[in-house]
């Protein structure tokens, strides 16, 4: 079975005319904006009410965490192929 592509981004679940649509900021745009609508729904429905949408809460935090983790290894990664192909040439 072959590794995924490191260094290959993942794909947006949402167009940039639907998160203009949900009035999503663009600071915020990234690959877990999709997880930003409900989240923002279960909050207006709630009053902001700060336990009421834990699960909400949970997936998009877990996914802003999981794509800084991909972010920092892609890194680690690059660095380390360039520390590699450095000591190659020697």
């Amino acid at each position: 079975m072959l590794a995924e592509d490191p260094f290959k981004e993942p794909e947006m679940k949402m167009t940039q005319r639907q998160l203009a649509e949900y009035r999503i900021p663009l600071e915020v745009r990234d690959y877990c904006a999709h997880l930003l609508v409900p989240l923002n729904r279960c909050r207006y429905d709630n009053f902001f009410l700060a336990w009421t949408c834990k699960h909400e809460k949970h997936e998009y935090e877990l996914c802003q965490h999981n794509d800084f983790m991909r972010r920092v290894n892609m890194k680690k990664e690059k660095k380390r192929l360039e520390r590699q192909k450095a000591r190659d040439e020697l």
